[in-house]
């Protein structure tokens, strides 16, 4: 993992199209602005774990009512 300390107006790149900047810092947040292709997916971590598990979850149920009607 990389650790990098920036400034507001300051930002890192991530490859040759991907660019993370520091707009704001306020308050104990930090917002960033992400500048990348249109192909790329960009989500926040705690939302795509929230849906990984709702995924999951679906599927546990969908097994249950297939074993339901095999029987």
């Amino acid at each position: 993992m990389l650790v990098v300390t920036r400034k507001i107006g300051e930002s890192i790149l991530i490859g040759d199209n991907i660019e993370v900047s520091i707009s704001k810092i306020e308050d104990g947040s930090v917002k960033i602005a992400i500048e990348a292709p249109k192909d790329i997916r960009i989500l926040r971590k705690e939302i795509y774990k929230q849906v990984e598990q709702e995924n999951i979850e679906a599927a546990v149920i969908d097994l249950k009512v297939l074993k339901d009607i095999k029987k």
